[in-house]
């Protein structure tokens, strides 16, 4: 699986909407300057967010988006399953987007199998990630590491 652009500023879009979960609708001005998002290609993206149900918007000035469920709840495979389809490293090995193998004997093809090996720990790690998952992780990265304590002997 690869993650396309918009796949990855869909990604950080809602973790911006997970950090402020249950605060407040967050513009989308502020999603797009803290991630450095084009704003043009970031409401493209939340409105695809909105038809999946993960996001709501209120219009207006003071509009914005915010998660429309518990962050708990949202699976980062839901979330790139909508934005990219198959999680599959090639499409012969995916689940939902199954697309016929071109090697001689499916059966017997050692790349997909490695490739269903691979597909099936990424999709693993996928189901169990929430985005409070996600929000946790970038709380923990943001502390800053300790510092290195010089002994003197």
């Amino acid at each position: 699986m690869k993650l396309s652009v918009r796949g990855e500023y869909a990604l950080r879009a809602l973790l911006v909407l997970t950090m402020h979960y249950g605060e407040k609708i967050v513009r989308i001005q502020t999603i797009a300057a803290e991630q450095n998002i084009p704003k043009k290609f970031l409401e493209q993206i939340l409105n695809d967010l909105k038809r999946l149900g993960a996001v709501e918007s209120k219009r207006g000035m003071s509009g914005g988006y915010r998660l429309a469920r518990p962050p708990e709840h949202i699976t980062l495979a839901s979330i790139v399953r909508h934005v990219e389809g198959a999680m599959a490293p090639v499409s012969c090995v995916s689940e939902r987007f199954y697309e016929r193998c071109t090697c001689p004997d499916e059966a017997r093809c050692p790349i997909r199998d490695v490739m269903m090996e691979a597909r099936e720990a990424v999709v693993q790690i996928m189901e169990r990630l929430t985005l409070a998952d996600l929000r946790d992780r970038a709380r923990r990265l943001e502390k800053p590491a300790a510092e290195p304590v010089d002994f003197v002997i």
